[in-house]
């Protein structure tokens, strides 16, 4: 039995070594492009201004040695005292980009290199965009090809280790008890039972924390509206149909004669972006465009509202339209828009992605209390300068840190700091 033990042993030994390897090379293999869309594209863009400036040439803007690390781990401290963040601050305020402490210098060596590698996208004499990007590509499918060779390898390893002992005891002369059978080996079924439980354990943990997530969530809506063409291709302000979003706590969904206040005059679509569902299927927007005059009670060829002839005061058969809701937070869990747009002057796409590349709209993020959390810990808090007249006057009442701060007792502030962790405030 203490021979089954020391195999067991090192077996398991083993598949730890391997897991350590492989987490170990992951973490050095750092795959820039995901590092950059998880950390950057909600504000920059490679090759074109966006919320921040174009990444792409960096190398040749910014000045040499670790500039470029001390900027992203800390903006605020340099544009105290540094001229060229100075400058840069100047161009782009009130916008401060957000400082990122935790990403190590390897991480952003590999977001600088996808950077320098991205090939701006190309079109064909066709018509067809030819998409650019870095040289980088998931790995996972090699490192399970890997995982599975070398498993496969240590098994091989193992039976013939099995053989040459056998051989070495029968010139020796040694008899030994005949192994016992898997089956009623208590040590290797208890490893086997074990394993199930972690494995259920872990998918059941899994599947109950993801409950009432709807990451990716992408439902098909009354109207094809295409944020694509409104906020990407036409630049109209989210705040232009969100109004609420600076000024409430609903961001608010635009009514009928938000939408007539352009589509009066445009009756057609003549965008060249081909309009296209989330399953591929092609999209007539000018049929749309038809749609939205059924709701509104419009006339297209009469250019005017039909009659009220029911006296409701509303056109005849006009109706809201019924959107379906893509954004769903649980009944216990209190959102402030206006606290994020207006005070904390947080991006759309920090919460919604790249909202003005979807053809259809569906959830970025999973929104958990988690996500929530690290979003908090990581924010600066942008507190007012009575000296520049620049910053936020909604945080003057945190007297003490802004004073913390002014004698450079501290160089930033979270939202952590001043109890965006706190229980109470998005509980109730």
């Amino acid at each position: 039995m203490g021979r089954y033990r020391k195999i067991i042993h090192n077996f398991l030994t083993s598949i730890f070594f391997l897991v350590c390897f492989f987490s170990n090379h992951q973490l050095f293999a750092q795959n820039g492009e995901a590092l950059f869309k998880a950390n950057c594209a909600s504000c920059h863009k490679v090759d074109k201004d966006f919320a921040g400036p174009a990444l792409k040439g960096w190398k040749d803007r910014v000045p040499e040695g670790n500039w470029i690390y001390d900027w992203v781990h800390n903006p605020a401290a340099m544009i105290a005292k540094d001229p060229f963040a100075k400058e840069l601050f100047s161009k782009w305020k009130p916008t401060v980009m957000t400082a990122f402490p935790a990403l190590k210098n390897e991480e952003i060596d590999a977001i600088l290199k996808y950077v320098d590698d991205f090939a701006v996208p190309t079109e064909t004499p066709g018509g067809d965009t030819v998409a650019g990007g870095a040289k980088s590509s998931d790995n996972s499918i090699l490192y399970g090809v890997l995982s599975l060779i070398l498993a496969i390898v240590a098994l091989v390893l193992f039976q013939i280790n099995r053989k040459l002992r056998d051989f070495s005891d029968k010139e020796s002369g040694i008899e030994r008890s005949k192994p016992i059978p898997f089956f009623r080996n208590k040590a290797y079924m208890m490893t086997l039972i074990l394993a199930l439980f972690a494995t259920a354990g872990y998918f059941l943990v899994d599947f109950y924390v993801g409950l009432g997530r709807q990451k990716n969530y992408e439902p098909e809506q009354p109207i094809f509206y295409s944020h694509e063409v409104h906020a990407g291709i036409n630049q109209i302000s989210c705040l232009y149909c969100h109004g609420g979003a600076q000024d409430s706590r609903q961001a608010g969904i635009p009514t009928v004669n938000v939408c007539m206040n352009c589509h009066m005059a445009v009756s057609e679509y003549t965008g060249k972006l081909e309009l296209k569902r989330a399953d591929g299927t092609p999209v007539n927007g000018t049929d749309e465009i038809k749609k939205l005059y059924a709701y509104a009670g419009w006339n297209p060829d009469a250019k005017a509202y039909k009659p009220d002839n029911d006296g409701d005061g509303i056109p005849d058969g006009a109706k809201p339209i019924e959107w379906v809701k893509v954004h769903n937070l649980p009944d216990h869990v209190y959102f402030n828009h206006s606290q994020h747009v207006k005070v904390g002057k947080q991006q759309c796409q920090t919460c919604h992605g790249n909202i003005q590349e979807m053809p259809e709209v569906k959830q970025f993020s999973d929104l958990s209390m988690g996500w929530c959390i690290n979003c908090h810990r990581e924010t600066k808090v942008d507190f007012f300068n009575k000296e520049t007249g620049e910053g936020n006057k909604f945080y003057s009442i945190y007297e003490k840190f802004h004073n913390d701060i002014k004698n450079h007792k501290m160089d930033s502030v979270t939202v952590e700091s001043i109890g965006g962790t706190e229980c109470q405030k998005c509980h109730y």
